[in-house]
């Protein structure tokens, strides 16, 4: 449930619902019933909501993709029990803060691949290990380090669905004639990556 929903729910003065909140979170950690914790950060990309379950980082993301939309799928995928608890994504914000700053070339956060399976995944751990900051890959190329070098087109699709972008860095799979090719937070997004990461 989210501070709006709560604020629409009950409705009390501002700084009541804040220390409500609060407590919320609090008795949540303390008797271990959140199963989804999520936060928002600003961006040189726009904002990013970033999703953590006691595995790791699970989602990623972009504005565009309407939060509200994101948190549902969130509950209806994993679990009802998602919060606003930003201290559990203190250590992942940092690390994109340092990120987007250019003192970061890769992340070392724990992640949750549950939103992601079968060779789609195996797609994106070959990605998260093989496609290293300031380079590029194919599709092509990326589907044969996956072990199927026909599945371009599914290679395509793990990138477009992939639950934790800019982390998982599918910004950086391009098509075989150079051009971007498409991205999850959209195409100034994935220049602005690329830019950024000095990728020609």
């Amino acid at each position: 449930m989210t501070t709006a929903d709560l604020a629409a729910a009950y409705p009390v003065a501002g700084g009541d619902l804040a220390r409500l909140h609060a407590r919320l979170t609090a008795a949540a950690a303390e008797r271990d019933v959140l199963d989804v914790a999520y936060r928002t950060v600003d961006s040189p990309v726009g904002t990013l909501l970033l999703a953590a379950t006691p595995a790791g980082l699970v989602r990623v993301a972009f504005s565009s993709e309407d939060l509200d939309t994101v948190l549902q799928n969130l509950s209806d995928r994993i679990s009802a029990r998602v919060l606003a608890a930003p201290g559990r994504l203190d250590d992942v914000a940092r690390q994109l803060d340092e990120y987007f700053a250019g003192r970061r070339r890769g992340f070392d956060v724990p992640l949750d691949w549950q939103l992601s399976a079968g060779f789609r995944r195996n797609v994106l751990h070959r990605l998260a290990e093989d496609v290293d900051y300031g380079r590029t890959a194919t599709y092509a190329a990326l589907a044969r380090l996956a072990g199927n070098p026909r599945a371009v087109r599914a290679v395509g699709t793990a990138c477009a669905t992939n639950p934790i972008p800019v982390v998982v860095p599918c910004h950086r799979v391009v098509r075989s004639d150079g051009s971007m090719g498409g991205y999850r937070g959209g195409p100034a997004a994935k220049r602005a990556l690329l830019d950024l990461e000095g990728t020609a």
